[in-house]
C-alpha cells in the first residue's frame, strides 16, 4: 500500500487537513463547534461501517443519512458557505493556505506593543474608578459576528476614547469593544454567555461573557469589575482574575 503512495497522494491528505482546519475554525467562530464534531463522528462511524467492515444493513442506513445531511448542511451552514467562499473570492483563501502551512511564531516573542498601552492604561483608570469594562482583542479567530451585534466605531484605539465608550452615562457602556487590527471596530456588542457550573459566584454577567466568548475563540478578553474594580482576563478557557497593570500587559503582548 505504501509503495503506491505519491506526491499526489501526500497533496491530497494535505487539503484534507487544510479544508478541515478551516471549516473547524469557522464553525468554532460562530459557536457551532459541536455540530461540526458531531458531523465528523458521524462520517467517521460511516467509513467504519460502510467502507472498512462492509456491513451492509447499516452501512446501507447511515449511506442514506449521509445523502440527506449534506442538503441539511448546506440549508444549516448555507451563511457560513457563503463567508467561506467570499474569503477565498477576495485573496483571503490564499493567505490562509500560507498561514496554514507556515509554522507559528515562538510563544515568547512579544506582539507590537504600540496599541497595547493605551488599552493597559484606560484599563488601569477605569478600574481606579470602579467602571466596569469589557473589551475583547481578537487574535487569529475573526469576530465578525460579534462585531455585527454592536455599534461599529472603525476608530483608532486611544485610552481616552475607551474611558468615554465606558463611561457609565454613555450610551454605549453596556456590552463589549471589540478590537480588530489594531482599530476599535465596535461597542455595545453581545457576547455567548459561558454556561459553566464551576464559576464562582461572585462573577457577574461581563465574566461569564468574557469566559463564554474565551472558550469558542482565541480572542483575549479584559474584564474590569464594576463592584471591586479589579481587573481579570479571560483567555483559551480560562479565566485569569486581580491582575496587576504589568501582568496584564505581559498577557496581552505575549502570543500564546
Amino acid at each position: 500500500m505504501l509503495d503506491n503512495f505519491g506526491i499526489k497522494d501526500a497533496i491530497d491528505i494535505l487539503l484534507v487537513a487544510f479544508f478541515l482546519y478551516e471549516t473547524y475554525l469557522l464553525m468554532k467562530k460562530t459557536g457551532t463547534t459541536a455540530i461540526f464534531l458531531g458531523v465528523l463522528t458521524f462520517i467517521i462511524l460511516w467509513l467504519l461501517a460502510s467502507k472498512m467492515f462492509e456491513m451492509r444493513m447499516i452501512g446501507g442506513i447511515l449511506d442514506k443519512f449521509i445523502d440527506v445531511g449534506l442538503i441539511l448542511l448546506i440549508v444549516v451552514f448555507q451563511r457560513e458557505i457563503r463567508d467561506f467562499l467570499q474569503d477565498f473570492g477576495n485573496n483571503k483563501g490564499i493567505k490562509a493556505i500560507v498561514k496554514f502551512f507556515r509554522s507559528k511564531r515562538k510563544n515568547h516573542i512579544e506582539a507590537d506593543i504600540s496599541y497595547i498601552m493605551p488599552i493597559v492604561l484606560a484599563t488601569i483608570n477605569m478600574a481606579k474608578r470602579k467602571e466596569g469594562a469589557l473589551i475583547v482583542i481578537q487574535q487569529d479567530i475573526p469576530l465578525d459576528t460579534y462585531i455585527e451585534t454592536g455599534e461599529v466605531i472603525n476608530a483608532n484605539i486611544s485610552s481616552r476614547l475607551i474611558e468615554n465608550i465606558f463611561f457609565k452615562n454613555s450610551p454605549l457602556h453596556d456590552g463589549a469593544m471589540v478590537i480588530s487590527g489594531k482599530k476599535i471596530k465596535a461597542a455595545a456588542c453581545v457576547l455567548p454567555v459561558s454556561h459553566k457550573q464551576d464559576i464562582p459566584k461572585r462573577y457577574g454577567l461581563r465574566h461569564r461573557s468574557a469566559l463564554g466568548l474565551a472558550e469558542q475563540t482565541d480572542a483575549k478578553i479584559i474584564i474590569v469589575s464594576e463592584e471591586t474594580g479589579k481587573i481579570s482576563l479571560a483567555h483559551n478557557g480560562h479565566l485569569y482574575p486581580n491582575l496587576l497593570a504589568e501582568e496584564l500587559q505581559k498577557m496581552l503582548t505575549q502570543n500564546d
